[in-house]
């Protein structure tokens, strides 16, 4: 049975506003309270507080979060650290790895392969570069600390990102952070806390009841002449944000344990749906394929002589190409070549190499006298011209043989006659593939670029 972790994600734009305090310490509590759940912090900043805060004294370090972005699985990355709560090393190298992360469900995906079971927080970076996109999107619950105005108004852009991706924002929750409850205010809204909280309703965005206050002693945690990094669970019991944290912790225990399909399970469902729809899709197209080489007629025994497949435009007729056969028919029609002479074998080498670099297009047409011809085009892999030739059709429909157009009128008649012998209107593409892997092609993202490439076809040779 596969266990698929609970994500909750810390996230604001604006720095300052207790992000880091409260991803690390919500860790301590959360496990605290729930000594046999898993609890791991993987932080996505480079200031390597979540590694002062728990690596154990004398802990060797092996691998990082950049190995995590990199594909190495997440359980192979962990580190038991203090207060029982294990983590990831940091790194400083992550911003070169943002080219990498294409889509927005990279992060999801990686999350649901990690082995990693339990709850994971997510510490990000203030700012929404395309790592803490995905850290947002993977989440089951993001947190979004807000102390002031400025910080309440850079909510906007996360809730424009879970716009923009058509994402549901239920996951999304502000919590006020570094509350000074010193500070009143006439009128209506008494306090800090209360005014943030009717700001961000009135545009619309969930906030917590639960908040955190500002405290000295917190603050000191951070920064005190030992040079460490004190839990707030062990060394502020005393102080009002301990009761705080606690209450918190609580209600993510209660998400935790409501949510039965955490958002890392319902990505791994639907991309094993995905999975499975590519199979049969190229099953689907597997089982159109012919058997032999239309060329030579020889059944495909030997998987590295597929050096070639083909395709019409209807895709009525697709197949494999023996490489010989393919690469001898060019020669003779291109250079008007027989077989048996000298010549024959001197260009046989060019016409390998230029086929194996460039799609061949076949298409037969009339001219205006009624008398049927046909156009031959080498293009490059993204459609850009190369070479382009009229071939008489002369003999074709009679059964006439002469020795050099007789396998190209192979080729045609098993792939683009009709059941009375006439030519159908459309093209032949004949794709070069790899000879030890040459279904390949028919996967899903070899195939999409073959697509691509017939329609951008399509429209040229209309």
């Amino acid at each position: 049975m596969i266990n698929f972790p609970y994500i909750l994600t810390v996230s604001s734009e604006k720095g300052g506003v207790g992000k880091t305090t409260l991803a690390t310490n919500l860790a301590i509590y959360l496990k605290a309270m729930q000594e046999d759940l898993p609890v791991t912090i993987i932080s996505f900043d480079n200031h390597f507080t979540v590694d002062h805060m728990f690596q154990l004294k004398g802990q060797k370090l092996v691998g990082s979060v950049e190995d995590l972005l990199n594909g190495t699985r997440g359980a192979d990355l962990l580190h038991q650290g203090q207060y029982g709560v294990s983590y990831i090393p940091s790194s400083n190298n992550l911003p070169e790895l943002y080219h990498g992360f294409k889509g927005p469900m990279a992060l999801c995906r990686m999350v649901a392969e990690s082995g990693i079971s339990g709850i994971i927080v997510l510490d990000t970076r203030p700012d929404l570069n395309i790592l803490t996109q995905n850290a947002l999107y993977a989440a089951d619950r993001v947190l979004i600390p807000v102390k002031d105005m400025p910080s309440l108004e850079n909510c906007k852009h996360i809730f424009a990102l879970f716009d923009q991706r058509g994402i549901d924002k239920k996951s999304l929750a502000l919590i006020p952070c570094l509350i000074d409850n010193r500070i009143k205010y006439d009128g209506l809204f008494k306090d800090q806390r209360t005014l943030l909280r009717a700001f961000a309703i009135n545009r619309g965005y969930r906030c917590m009841d639960i908040y955190i206050s500002k405290s000295p002693k917190v603050e000191s945690l951070n920064t005190n002449p030992d040079g460490k990094i004190y839990p707030i669970l062990s060394h502020a019991r005393e102080t009002e944000v301990h009761s705080q944290f606690t209450e918190l912790a609580r209600d993510i225990l209660t998400s935790y344990h409501q949510t039965s399909e955490p958002r890392a399970y319902l990505y791994y469902q639907w991309q094993t749906e995905q999975q499975i729809r590519k199979k049969e899709a190229f099953l689907a197209r597997l089982e159109g394929v012919l058997s032999h080489c239309v060329i030579c007629g020889a059944l495909h025994e030997d998987e590295g002589s597929k050096g070639f497949y083909f395709e019409t435009s209807d895709r009525i007729s697709r197949g494999f190409l023996h490489s010989d056969c393919f690469t001898g028919m060019l020669c003779s029609i291109l250079y008007d070549l027989n077989p048996d002479s000298d010549l024959y074998q001197l260009s046989l080498q060019v016409i390998r190499e230029s086929a194996g670099a460039s799609i061949a297009v076949f298409r037969p047409f009339l001219e205006q006298n009624g008398q049927q011809r046909l156009l031959f085009q080498q293009v490059s892999q993204n459609g850009s011209p190369l070479l382009e030739r009229e071939l008489s059709l002369d003999g074709f429909f009679e059964g006439v043989f002469d020795g050099i157009r007789d396998r190209l009128f192979l080729l045609l008649n098993e792939s683009m006659t009709n059941y009375d012998g006439s030519l159908r209107s459309g093209w032949l593409a004949v794709h070069p593939v790899d000879e030890k892997r040459p279904e390949q092609i028919l996967q899903d993202a070899s195939y999409r670029k073959i697509q691509e490439l017939h329609r951008m076809m399509s429209g040229i040779l209309q």
